[in-house]
């Protein structure tokens, strides 16, 4: 029927949307620290704080966001969060000190906030009723496509161009963003009703999620290192050439392990995952801090990217799961604001050790970090859903990854 169609203008425009602004997210997030030291003579110190100033403002007007998109008019949030983003991604061509890129980092960070907050929410009105976990599914691919050829596409052309095409090319993607959002025609929607007061916390965050996004916090904590510090720490072992390599496959783990974990974890549940994943990224940062040669060098980047693989969906799902059916969007939400959350904090903490040691230690440092996410995983996750699995009398079946990623659905 037409309208169980799927793949319709209006789903692939925003698809592209929530690509175009990943792209430069990651593009920014790997090559600004190279920036920062070769052309703003920044300190190892200073390039954490500008991923971390940036998260920061992410963290703080994504909760707000979702409460705007039941309030307020959500083309004219959509079309006006991404403008000001296209309007900062220009801005990157002027900066000249490192005071003023704090400053664009933030309300970068603002625009990148409410806008991937907004097309997230616009996408599950775009999406037939019917096919809802298909479309989420497809919707994430994009965004993990984003992570795949980001990184690889920045280090690519500050190696061989600069840093001003760079920022010419964000602009660009970020240009392609706004006129994505402008053209997907978003549902009419009805405020819904609060019957919580304007400060209560459970108008903003799900209590019962956090549990488990409390471990992905501390996975986001260390994976900030990779995404922050990989391509100067290449640098300083000899190995930058081959810098944009890690992030090829490393995300093509991730990927590639995408329907296999889905499966697994309907099958056996999380802990098959979950155990096995944070061991492997574990130990992947372990080895990388020691690493010396190229082919160990991408070798870590493959382990890493098949325990995060596991992991990043898992605690996604449980984290919705936790959540009552209509507090479910809460959840992913307060899910993310943990995540991102641990991801600029990370940065900046890790930047700081690199700073007072060197970059191996740094690292040694986050594989030792993540520990805590396997101990918090089961003490406040696995351990308590024991006691209330016994209990429990759910009304419906909770969602599965496959219904959360689309993985084996019919096409």
């Amino acid at each position: 029927m037409e309208k169980d169609r799927l793949w319709n203008r209006h789903f692939l425009t925003i698809c592209l949307s929530s690509f175009f602004i990943f792209m430069t997210f990651y593009i920014l997030t790997v090559t600004l620290p190279a920036f920062v030291l070769e052309n703003l003579h920044g300190s190892k110190q200073n390039i954490g704080l500008v991923t971390t100033v940036f998260v920061i403002a992410s963290v703080i007007f994504r909760p707000l966001a979702g409460r705007w998109l039941d309030e307020v008019n959500r083309k004219a949030l959509v079309v006006g969060s991404l403008l000001l983003f296209t309007g900062c991604s220009l801005l990157y061509l002027f900066i000249h000190s490192y005071a003023a890129l704090l400053l664009l980092r933030f309300i970068h960070g603002i625009s990148f906030g409410i806008g991937a907050t907004a097309t997230s929410a616009i996408v599950l009105d775009v999406i037939p009723e019917r096919r809802k976990g298909e479309g989420i599914g497809y919707f994430s691919l994009f965004m993990s496509l984003a992570m795949v050829m980001g990184p690889f596409i920045g280090l690519t052309i500050t190696a061989h161009a600069g840093f001003r095409l760079l920022f010419v090319t964000i602009s660009v993607f970020a240009l392609l963003a706004c006129l994505c959002g402008i053209l997907t025609p978003v549902p009419s929607h009805t405020p819904r009703p609060h019957t919580l007061g304007n400060w209560n916390i459970r108008r903003y965050i799900e209590p019962k999620s956090v549990p488990v996004s409390l471990s992905g916090f501390v996975l986001a904590f260390s994976y900030g290192s990779l995404s922050t510090f990989i391509s100067v720490y290449a640098k300083s072992i000899g190995l930058g050439a081959v810098a944009s390599y890690f992030f090829i496959v490393f995300a093509a783990l991730v990927l590639i392990s995408r329907p296999f974990t889905g499966r697994l974890f309907d099958r056996r549940g999380a802990h098959v995952l979950v155990y096995p994943g944070i061991l492997l990224f574990i130990a992947g940062m372990i080895w990388l801090s020691r690493v010396s040669s190229v082919p160990e060098f991408l070798a870590t980047a493959g382990l890493i990217g098949l325990g995060y693989g596991a992991i990043l969906p898992s605690f996604q799902t449980l984290a919705i799961q936790a959540a009552p059916i209509h507090r479910r969007a809460l959840a992913t939400g307060t899910y993310f604001v943990l995540f991102d959350l641990g991801f600029g904090l990370g940065s900046y903490i890790l930047g700081i050790i690199a700073a007072h040691t060197d970059y191996r230690t740094m690292y040694l440092w986050a594989g030792t970090i993540s520990v805590l996410a396997l101990i918090l995983y089961y003490f406040l996750h696995h351990r308590s859903r024991k006691t209330e699995l016994k209990t429990l009398q759910p009304d419906e079946p909770a969602p599965s990854v496959r219904t959360i990623y689309g993985a084996d659905q019919q096409a």
